[in-house]
């Protein structure tokens, strides 16, 4: 529902004008605005003084280009701004082509911004009065910023237009609104702390509540950039609270997609914080509005944190998650498919790899799950090569050695054989200098699968057991982790006892 808001001496002439369509009516509201605050956004006008405001879309309804400040209160022009929001733009022709082909052309660009059509910076004119020109500039930063192949894609050009505009907005509202676009072009280029600066600066002017929420949801966005392990507990309550504050608000103002991405970050925040039922409730309430609001792309995206959070629960002495691991992911890949993105398959297959060995279930059936946990390490390895993807390769590699010393015994070949096989692939990328925990990590795993080897009663194998100690006494200079220490003296320990029963 469209709503104008505008004093009631205006209320016939608009009621006039929205009467001469068929039906128009029925989407559209004429509101007095000193009975009921104007909300801000692309779906609603005020009339005041004869002329038409389009407000500051701080809903998110459309993409952030600016429209003129005021215009002239007729019908093409009333008529175009609400056919426009309707996305009827044969009628937006009709009423505004010949007559004020300007505006006609402004609401074109909104269409295919709204469409990911290219703008040229070039169509963009100013009529030199002072709001005019720093809507020019916001508009060609967003130009810039959202149409530009990333092969054409100008970083300096469109900063630029972002500072011009920052320098010359006519008051602190059209201010925030610019620095959260250039907020959220800054955090896409990882510039998170100029980002935090600037939105802070939005927020400490006097702006109205609905602008200070959107600017504290991209502050949280920036925040959230800049998490890293180990996490730091001050940034996620810090995030905890601020979230909750925005999906209040959201819930106030009936936004039920900004609520549900809302809960997907909140529920990722929870999962960083191991409140591993509080991440999952906030999960299931986002797939259900998504479901609802028939959005599979922004379900699956939801559908994958699920199967992230489920896994890690699982991995923390909690198995019974693993199934539910495994049906969020297998929803997730219907729209994460190798094709479309084959980064994300990979890493749910490597995940998948791992539940389908860990998975409790009857032992007649343990062997079906190793065939179908192999394929899915065979998947992963295709798309994480040693050469494209070296870090990821060895941490499937590593996963995958540790699931075959799980799988059954195998009538033809050895599994720890192949065990040893893959952490040597591990190994290789893994090394010293680039990666001593995860080195040491991998060592560990391979005298453990040198121990359960078969190895020959009879015979005191030298190279086998120097092989051995050099690993375990590796890891004993790697870290400084005490757990992983006794666990290499246990393994040297050992390999001592079996010399001597040899001796």
């Amino acid at each position: 529902m469209l709503s104008i808001y505008a004093p009631t001496k205006h209320h016939a002439q608009l009621q006039a004008i929205i009467e001469k369509e068929p039906r128009l009516g029925e989407l559209v509201r004429v509101v007095d605005y000193l009975e009921e605050r104007p909300v801000p956004s692309a779906h609603n006008l005020v009339v005041k003084k004869d002329e038409i405001w389009p407000l500051i879309d701080w809903h998110n309804v459309q993409p952030p280009f600016l429209l003129p400040e005021s215009l002239e209160l007729n019908e093409a022009h009333l008529l175009g701004l609400l056919f426009a929001q309707l996305n009827n733009y044969e009628k937006v022709e009709e009423y505004l082509a010949r007559q004020y082909p300007s505006l006609h052309l402004e609401l074109d660009f909104i269409n295919r911004l709204k469409h990911g059509i290219p703008v040229s910076p070039e169509e963009l004119v100013s009529q030199y009065s002072p709001f005019d020109e720093y809507r020019l500039m916001h508009n060609q930063a967003i130009v810039h910023h959202y149409t530009a192949a990333e092969q054409a894609f100008d970083v300096e050009k469109t900063e630029y237009f972002y500072v011009e505009a920052l320098q010359c907005a006519p008051n602190e509202a059209y201010f925030a609104f610019t620095a959260r676009q250039y907020a959220l072009l800054l955090i896409d280029l990882g510039e998170t702390e100029k980002a935090e600066r600037l939105l802070k600066a939005a927020l400490s002017q006097d702006v109205s509540g609905e602008a200070k929420t959107e600017l504290r949801h991209t502050l949280c966005q920036c925040w959230m950039q800049r998490l890293a392990v180990p996490y730091d507990e001050a940034l996620l309550e810090q995030l905890k609270k601020n979230l909750w504050e925005v999906l209040q608000t959201y819930e106030k103002q009936e936004r039920p997609l900004e609520q549900a991405l809302v809960l997907t970050d909140a529920g990722i925040i929870a999962n960083y914080s191991e409140s591993w039922a509080e991440s999952l409730g906030y999960f299931n309430r986002a797939l259900a509005i998504f479901d609802r609001e028939n959005l599979p792309e922004l379900a699956a995206n939801v559908h994958y944190r699920r199967g992230v959070l489920l896994f890690t629960w699982a991995q923390k002495g909690n198995p019974q998650f693993y199934r539910g691991a495994a049906e969020s992911y297998q929803k997730a890949v219907q729209v994460f498919s190798r094709e479309a993105a084959p980064e994300v398959y990979a890493e749910i297959q490597h995940h998948l790899g791992i539940i389908y060995a860990e998975i409790p279930d009857e032992v007649k059936k343990k062997s079906i799950w190793a065939a179908v946990s192999s394929s899915a390490f065979q998947e992963a390895l295709q798309i994480y090569t040693k050469a494209a993807y070296p870090y990821e390769y060895a941490a499937v590699c590593n996963h995958y050695g540790n699931a075959l010393t799980k799988y059954p015994e195998a009538k033809l070949s050895d599994n720890y054989e192949k065990a040893l096989f893959y952490y040597q692939e591990a190994l290789a990328i893994r090394t010293p200098e680039a990666y001593p925990m995860e080195r040491s990590l991998t060592l560990l795993n391979y005298l453990e699968a040198q121990w359960n080897l078969s190895m020959p009663e009879d015979t005191f194998q030298e190279e086998r057991y120097l092989d051995m100690a050099r690993k375990a006494e590796e890891v004993l200079s790697l870290n400084q982790d005490a757990k992983l220490q006794a666990e290499a003296q246990g393994h040297l320990d050992k390999l001592a006892r079996l010399k001597e029963a040899y001796a």
